[in-house]
């Protein structure tokens, strides 16, 4: 994975309807950096796609300031936990939603 396009391009093609209804909540991705952006993820729609390009209203925003920093979590290179700790990842709104998220990468 090269880009966080790319990242939420694969998220999308491997979420399933069922892994979207056990996390059943809304989340923005505010990305930074090259290819950085902002990203909906959806997770209460009946069927995907679930994560689109731009901004909605959402219980849990993920920053991360480094678009290279969202490549490496999403790819396993770098684990969410100790990015989080780093201050590489900065979450507001339910902390709890952030921790179902590791699903979505998995």
């Amino acid at each position: 994975m090269s880009n966080p396009t790319k990242v939420f391009e694969d998220i999308n093609a491997r979420l399933t309807e069922e892994k979207a209804k056990k996390i059943n909540s809304t989340y923005l991705f505010d990305i930074g950096g090259e290819g950085g952006g902002k990203w909906f993820a959806d997770l209460t729609k009946a069927a995907g796609p679930y994560i689109t390009a731009g901004e909605g209203e959402a219980k849990c925003t993920i920053t991360v300031p480094k678009a290279e920093d969202w490549v490496a979590i999403a790819s396993g290179k770098m684990n969410p936990t100790s990015a989080f700790m780093q201050g590489k990842i900065k979450v507001k709104g339910d902390m709890s939603l952030a921790m179902k998220l590791q699903t979505l990468l998995s």
